[in-house]
């Protein structure tokens, strides 16, 4: 009776433990994310920002907060802020200095004037005949006229947000010509991924196959059209298709900088399958690493393409690849330093981004760093390669084979990461005392055996059943699939 009492006893806490653990839902209710939706940035990012430009976006905001201003303001005191004695008096100034720099609006027609009222008079006229003619025969045309394309949210003042927050582009130098380091990885890097394939041989890969990828890529005017038709000829074969997903925002992901931008929406994303990663991790760092809250798209995403059409800007794909390649290297490092008191820095890159514009394909890595002059963490985008994939065979080739060895190397990064967390989390449970003397019941262990060999052999996950469920750690490893034997 004694027994059985204090067997009760002390399965008392490993229940409520297990019920814990089987269901962190139930116990905290996830903040959802808010992200600002559209290419019109909230306020605050424009009051944060340290440098405005004269942008399509600018005037939009300045015109939004002038149609807010009181009713009884005049239209002259309209200002983005407040006018002060101070700010009038410095206004004085740069008018009496010659008024402001505009010699930023480069490619502007410059202003034509004339003291001939009747010269005036005729060209008044002639341009009215030219609009009314360009009205009738517009009309009767189906296409219409080129406009140029906005860059949405992506513009100059979002690479400015990035930098202001440490997010920093290729090439970028800080303001005392100091230039950020390569990943401590750099060489590793670029030994890994130039490595031969054999799918891409002469032999395999022949020059009838890369004339028919030139006329895809100059057939193709969207981004989808690239992403499925351009795109898909340098993958090959991209192995489980449950790691792969694309043109989906990350809403779940927590916000990189102030909570100003956008979320991120890769047009490519290589990830891990959610069921590699135990849950109570994946509940854990879920706003580090679960991009959408539809939980079965891959997570833990560190291979990302940012793919333009002939139209599209090389700037704006940069930009969204800075960002993208950004938000995947905090969620590799998050998922690197599980279970840490303090995380380290290794500055070792584990992400890669690409961008494909115009024929053209760059390769670049996201890595992590803490800050020499803040507590805050920054990111820095390096470029690895760039290749013409259109002009010839070989230079195809070659671009291929770094692309998909470099898809391949994101694999074993994700895999090795995952492994290491699954670990520490079944470190973590045996430490925490959730394992008594009725687990060897539970789990069907032998006395004869030592916790250290479990916790060699298998990590563990809680149901709500208040059951122990013990996963091989070898039979995590391959629901991934190994990479492709075309090699």
């Amino acid at each position: 009776m004694h027994t059985e009492r204090s067997i009760r006893s002390r399965k008392r806490p490993l229940s409520q433990q297990l019920s814990a653990d089987a269901s962190p839902n139930q116990t905290r209710k996830k903040r959802k994310v808010k992200h600002p939706s559209g290419s019109q940035l909230p306020a605050a990012f424009w009051d944060n920002l340290s440098e405005i430009w004269l942008t399509h976006n600018a005037v939009r905001e300045l015109d939004r907060r002038n149609k807010q201003a009181p009713a009884n303001v005049s239209p002259k005191r309209q200002f983005l802020r407040p006018v002060t004695r101070g700010l009038l008096r410095n206004i004085q100034k740069v008018a009496n200095d010659g008024g402001l720099d505009l010699s930023e609006l480069r490619g502007y027609p410059e202003p034509k004037m004339s003291s001939d009222r009747s010269k005036h008079r005729v060209q008044k006229h002639s341009l009215r005949a030219s609009r009314s003619a360009s009205r009738g025969s517009s009309a009767s045309r189906s296409t219409k006229p080129s406009t140029t394309k906005s860059s949405g949210p992506y513009d100059r003042h979002f690479q400015q947000h990035l930098i202001d927050h440490g997010i920093y582009p290729p090439t970028y130098e800080y303001p005392d010509g100091r230039i950020p380091s390569k990943p401590m990885n750099w060489g590793d890097i670029k030994e890994r991924l130039s490595r031969h394939r054999s799918s891409l041989s002469p032999s395999n890969f022949t020059e009838e196959m890369h004339e028919k990828f030139v006329r895809a890529d100059a057939h193709a005017f969207k981004e989808k059209q690239i992403t499925e038709s351009v795109i898909s000829m340098i993958e090959g074969n991209n192995g489980d298709a449950r790691c792969i997903a694309g043109g989906i925002p990350f809403r779940n992901l927590n916000h990189l900088t102030d909570g100003t931008l956008v979320p991120g929406n890769p047009d490519r994303y290589y990830g891990a399958r959610p069921e590699q990663l135990n849950r109570r991790i994946r509940s854990e760092l879920e706003d580090q690493i679960v991009p959408s809250t539809q939980h079965d798209l891959p997570i833990a995403p560190n291979f990302f393409l940012a793919a333009k059409g002939p139209d599209g800007s090389a700037s704006v794909a940069k930009r969204q690849a800075s960002y993208d390649g950004a938000l995947g290297a905090r969620g590799m490092h998050s998922l690197q330093e599980y279970g840490k008191d303090e995380p380290e820095f290794d500055s070792n890159a584990r992400t890669l981004t690409s961008i494909y514009h115009n024929g053209q394909l760059q390769m670049f890595t996201s890595h992590p760093s803490k800050s020499t002059t803040s507590n805050r963490t920054e990111y820095y985008m390096t470029q690895l390669r760039s290749f013409s994939m259109t002009d010839n065979p070989d230079t195809f080739r070659e671009g291929a084979t770094w692309y998909r060895n470099g898809r391949d190397w994101a694999k074993e990064q994700r895999d090795e990461a995952t492994r290491r967390a699954n670990e520490k989390a079944t470190q973590n449970i045996i430490r925490s005392g959730a394992i008594n003397t009725s687990f060897s019941t539970v789990c069907e262990v032998s006395s004869t055996e030592s916790i250290a060999s479990i916790t060699e052999q298998s990590y563990f996950s809680f149901s709500g059943t208040n059951t122990i469920e013990t996963h091989s750690l070898q039979s995590t490893r391959s629901l991934s699939p190994e990479p492709s034997q075309e090699e």
